[in-house]
């Protein structure tokens, strides 16, 4: 039975944003815990390490994130594992927001220059600790901005997770559309809900870039 969109079609569709904020959330924070180690490894001095890392960020950036989510929901199907919706998803985001994060958090560590490393093996410091004690607290202020732009995209890749049955914004607006046919006004709230929690992420990248100044601010040498 064909019925009109309503006040509570409305408020299922808000509850659905609480479980696309908590897939972005569990991409973001596991994808940025990941993302760290990766980062480290990579701009390492041992080659292996390096190999790995590149290899993985080819890997995930070079292949859809949607092929992605089929692999970890289908794919281990073949092999008698039950991977439930949410599992499938929050593991592919988590490994696809890494990748990328890793690589942002790269360029932001390169962008140190070079004699800040070589401050921190005057003073004695390894490399984990120079890492660590030096060039980290310079990196934050350069990879701030482009992570927390990086984040919009987080969120709005979380839709693809409606392919494989996870009821988040966009599963909610089509089980709405099939009971409804009311296609552009469903479609239409729902894109207007993934602007809300959007766009006050990009007004706060753009304000953190400003104030941090990392568009060719000149790097203060550590003391």
């Amino acid at each position: 039975m064909i019925r009109q969109f309503g006040t509570g079609d409305f408020l299922y569709l808000v509850t659905a944003m609480q479980w696309t904020v908590m897939l972005s959330a569990i991409a973001f924070v596991g994808g940025g815990l990941l993302g760290l180690v990766l980062t480290v490894l990579r701009v390492s001095p041992w080659r292996p390490a390096q190999w790995l890392v590149t290899g993985y960020v080819q890997l995930f950036q070079g292949t859809p994130l949607l092929m992605q989510l089929f692999v970890f929901y289908f794919g281990f199907g073949i092999f008698g594992f039950d991977v439930p919706a949410i599992v499938a998803a929050s593991t592919a985001l988590v490994l696809y927001a890494a990748a990328f994060l890793a690589d942002i958090w790269r360029g932001c560590i390169q962008a140190i220059p070079a004699g800040q490393w070589e401050a921190a093996r005057a003073l004695g410091l390894r490399f984990v600790l120079s890492v660590w004690l030096v060039i980290l607290p310079q990196a934050v202020r350069i990879a701030v901005p482009p992570t927390v732009g990086f984040l919009v995209q987080v969120v709005k890749n979380t839709s693809l997770a409606s392919i494989v049955g996870y009821v988040e914004l966009t599963r909610a607006g089509q089980v709405i559309n099939n009971a409804t046919f009311q296609p552009f006004t469903v479609f239409l709230v729902v894109a207007g809900l993934y602007f809300a929690l959007c766009f006050p992420l990009s007004l706060l990248s753009r304000r953190l870039e400003r104030r941090l100044r990392t568009g060719g601010a000149p790097m203060r040498a550590v003391p």
